[in-house]
């Protein structure tokens, strides 16, 4: 009776090994990562910035996707147009008012597969003090592989497109053939990611 406990008690603590056992934490590598947006300017051009500094966690469960997770945070004082005048003003309380609101932050709540090396990762993306939905499509993660260094890495890319009014960036101006600013966002993250140890 005795022993049928002890193994009862070595198959109790394996349990949740095994259930991670298809779980890695990784972490994103700023140095090679990449976010990125575009905006339409007067209707008739697109304007692209990046943010100079992204952070972020994952989680993957290559055995069951959907227990993965996600976690980005992005500086926006980190902001860069290629134009000064226009950053300043992008830094302003006429848009991101990054004295008050110095970083956007994302948190999964949802990850499924979307199609081979496809996934759609919902959740909260908080900006401007504003905390709504949005859905990335994303492509990967790709598989593992060793840097020269021996570090484990895996890339992964995402797209999404949002309203900039739903977080309270509602300045533009009217001109004869619109906006001054479009009102749609496209997002793209280009992500490399470096497995914890």
């Amino acid at each position: 009776m005795k022993r049928i406990a002890r193994i009862a008690a070595v198959l109790l603590t394996a349990v949740p090994a095994l259930a991670l056992a298809g779980t890695s934490a990784w972490t994103l590598d700023p140095a090679h990562s990449h976010t990125g947006f575009a905006v339409k300017h007067l209707v008739i051009s697109t304007v692209r910035g990046e943010f100079g500094k992204t952070t972020g966690s994952v989680v993957l469960d290559d055995q069951d996707i959907t227990n993965s997770t996600v976690e980005a945070t992005i500086d926006a004082t980190t902001i860069n147009t290629r134009v000064p005048d226009r950053d300043t003003h992008l830094k302003s309380p006429d848009f991101f008012d990054v004295a008050k609101y110095p970083t956007l932050t994302f948190k999964s709540t949802k990850v499924e597969k979307a199609g081979d090396g496809k996934l759609k990762v919902t959740g909260n993306l908080t900006l401007h003090g504003v905390t709504k939905p949005v859905t990335l499509d994303v492509e990967g993660p790709t598989a593992e592989i060793k840097d020269p260094w021996g570090n484990t890495r895996r890339g992964l890319s995402a797209t999404a497109k949002l309203n900039r009014k739903d977080f309270g960036l509602a300045w533009s101006k009217m001109v004869e053939a619109g906006p001054v600013v479009g009102d749609e966002v496209s997002i793209d993250l280009e992500a490399e990611l470096l497995k914890s140890k």
